[in-house]
């Protein structure tokens, strides 16, 4: 009987973070704020609404809730322009990777293989800029492995093909 089993040891491993990776559309640094200001602009107004018609028992502690309001947006705000540049994807010939995170970074890579099927989204506030979100798809799981958010519409197509011609092919 013949030992054609073998199993090397792997010394040296390939490295993602030496492949460029590609930045989102700049212009989604803008719905990204247009969402933050709309979500803090509906909290004020229901703390007012609240303290207004006193529904609550808030208003000795109306204008430190105001502060605290306005001083979460603030850092939440600064926070989303700084990682901002953190989000950045690339598609080569096996996979598709995206990578995030100013302070926890995530490193997201799904091999074509694995992938179920593609979707394209768009929202109200990335439709006045042009932008989609395409999210990917694994088998065994309900919810998508992969979202990159901030790609042009033309972009996002071109991904969608490439992958499905990797699929089918």
């Amino acid at each position: 009987m013949s030992d054609s089993f073998q199993n090397s040891v792997i010394n040296t491993f390939p490295t993602i973070f030496e492949v460029v990776f590609k930045p989102i559309q700049k212009s989604y640094l803008k719905v990204i704020l247009l969402n933050i200001t709309f979500v803090f602009l509906l909290t004020l107004g229901l703390v007012f609404f609240l303290d207004s018609n006193e529904l609550f028992e808030v208003s000795e502690f109306s204008f430190a809730i105001y502060i605290i309001i306005t001083a979460l947006f603030a850092v939440i705000f600064f926070l989303k322009i700084i990682s901002f540049k953190t989000r950045k994807y690339i598609v080569r010939e096996k996979d598709l990777s995206y990578k995030s995170g100013l302070l926890f970074k995530k490193l997201t890579t799904v091999p074509f293989n694995r992938i179920q099927h593609v979707e394209i989204d768009q929202g109200p506030f990335t439709r006045m800029f042009h932008l989609v979100s395409l999210s990917v798809f694994t088998a065994g799981d309900s919810s998508d492995d992969l979202k990159i958010r901030g790609l042009l519409k033309e972009e996002a197509d071109q991904i969608n093909d490439f992958i499905s011609s990797q699929i089918d092919g």
